[in-house]
């Protein structure tokens, strides 16, 4: 029999599989759709349709809605059941789907796919993200009612598919880690990001040494936050200086070239602004100004730091904490101006109090509608950083040229014009096509791909989140709540709070405390239960 060239690789099929093609190659040449095969027997019940079967069926169903085969995933002896990572082939099929080089994904029947339903919607909604559908050959999926339910979104679903992402985007970050490469999160006064990493901005660095030359040689917090703001500096955020400004700054290793991420530290990994030697002076003055009265300060976690307001002078209430006659330690916050100035009336209130009571208001304004924003401008951050911080836009912009080109030039050889140098420009076409897709998978590494769906999913699991534990109070108020305001009254306290949703107006609300539970070191379970007095109260 004549070798018969083919255009895809064929080698997972065996010969009497092949034979199909060389009887009617039609399908691996012809056709307005690109789609892939999958195919899977299982030793499991030996009288199930062969590959063999299969595969006629499948290229009978291809060549009745006129698509084109390009590629060919075998898994044999294998179940759908369970273990699906052992499914070589199936995966190396979800992996290559990324490249969009087909539309879709035909199988024989579903349960080809896979039997499970958690998995079946777990891997289509993986395809459906790289816009990929899957068709079965021999099913009416349309009419049957089982394909709706395998198209919904399962309970537990996305669970499963964040849990694995999640494993994924831990793993790639820790490789990007390694090459010392920025993985987001908030990047430092004095850099910008080249190249995926941290280079020294020359309109800004100046600012960080000038806060360590002038900390170091005896300059308070306040004094430089006053004299930044007199200059017009401003955070890295854009925003004037406050004394919270300093507190990650002087203490932040990446100003000596100290890489860090998790466990993982790397000297030189960073270009430093600041050389060791001011850095340990500003380190000395920093623990000789923590001494005795900020003691075991560090080992509680303020989640209200930066966030709580005096409403009778409008200074910061910092965390603090307070030794009894008993020896028990209280943590709580405390006007800045009445410990530094004494020129307030504002008592102190109990941390754990006012924690509690923020993070219960901040649940209450966790409603669908709040998700669906908050998930928008997670997105809106995400697009931007991906604007900003990667060549990805400015290489899918060549790729469509690329793509255009080699489009244009294939109707013109479908036409008759076949020059040599049209056909040579064809060739330089499709190479460079291959090389921008490399460069865009290059650079896909070190983007943490999150999806709104993934967003809208775990803030919806945070509406049925358990309010005492701490670390869920933590994220509930960093990410509902910008700044509260309290103000003392005979009768309990006023509460403002603005939040980080622009839908959110300001809400203001009073708590009556009979006995000023809340004030000073009263015990915390006579405030549970605290009732809401009949004054103007303003929702989202």
């Amino acid at each position: 029999m004549k070798k018969f060239k083919f255009p895809i690789d064929l080698s997972m099929l065996t010969e009497e599989e092949i034979n199909q093609f060389r009887e009617d190659p039609s399908t691996l040449f012809q056709g307005d759709t690109d789609v892939c095969l999958y195919l899977r027997f299982s030793s499991e019940r030996q009288k199930e349709q062969s590959i063999e079967g299969q595969l006629r069926d499948c290229i009978a169903y291809c060549k009745r809605k006129n698509y084109r085969i390009v590629a060919i995933y075998v898994d044999r002896a294998t179940t759908a059941r369970k273990d699906v990572e052992k499914r070589v082939h199936f995966q190396e099929m979800i992996t290559a789907s990324v490249h969009q080089t087909w539309k879709l994904v035909v199988v024989w029947k579903l349960d080809r796919f896979a039997r499970n339903r958690e998995d079946s919607a777990v891997f289509k909604m993986r395809l459906r993200k790289n816009g990929v559908k899957v068709e079965s050959a021999t099913e009416g999926i349309s009419k049957n009612p089982e394909g709706i339910i395998l198209e919904a979104v399962l309970e537990g679903i996305a669970e499963y598919y964040s849990a694995d992402l999640s494993q994924k985007i831990t793993r790639g970050m820790r490789e990007s880690a390694l090459k010392c490469h920025s993985i987001g999160g908030h990047v430092p006064l004095g850099y910008k990001i080249e190249d995926h990493k941290l280079v020294i901005n020359p309109d800004t660095a100046h600012i960080v040494q000038e806060a360590f030359e002038l900390y170091a040689n005896g300059e308070t917090v306040a004094d430089i936050c006053r004299m930044f703001n007199a200059k017009g500096y401003r955070t890295a955020k854009g925003a004037e200086f406050n004394r919270n400004s300093f507190k990650s700054m002087f203490r932040n290793r990446r100003y000596i070239g100290v890489y860090r991420y998790k466990d993982f530290e790397k000297e030189g990994g960073v270009p430093p602004i600041i050389n060791k030697d001011l850095f340990e002076t500003v380190q000395k003055r920093l623990s000789a100004n923590a001494e005795a009265p900020a003691r075991g300060k560090a080992k509680v976690d303020y989640l209200l730091a930066g966030k709580l307001f005096c409403g009778h002078c409008g200074g910061s209430m910092n965390g603090e904490s307070g030794t009894s006659k008993t020896g028990a330690v209280h943590n709580y916050y405390a006007c800045y101006t009445r410990k530094r100035q004494h020129s307030c009336d504002k008592k102190p209130l109990r941390k754990e109090w006012i924690e509690q009571i923020v993070a219960q208001d901040a649940m209450e304004l966790l409603t669908d509608d709040a998700i669906q924003e908050m998930a928008d401008m997670a997105i809106s951050q995400t697009e931007k950083d991906l604007r900003e911080n990667t060549r990805i836009p400015e290489l899918s912009e060549k790729m469509k040229e690329t793509e255009s080109g080699i489009a244009n030039i294939t109707k013109a050889v479908e036409k008759g014009i076949a020059s040599d140098a049209l056909m040579s420009r064809l060739v330089e076409l499709e190479k460079e096509k291959k090389n921008l897709l490399r460069l865009i998978t290059e650079e896909e590494k070190y983007v943490c791909k999150i999806d709104r769906d993934q967003i809208v999913y775990w803030l919806t699991k945070f509406k049925d989140g358990n309010i005492e534990d701490e670390n869920f109070k933590r994220i509930i108020i960093d990410l509902m709540v910008n700044s509260v305001t309290v103000w003392d009254e005979p009768d309990g306290f006023r509460i403002t709070t603005a939040y980080n949703l622009t839908s959110c107006k300001n809400k203001t609300f009073r708590i009556s405390s009979s006995s000023d539970k809340g004030f000073g070191f009263e015990g915390l379970e006579s405030t549970i239960g605290v009732s809401i007095l009949d004054t103007p109260i303003f929702y989202c």
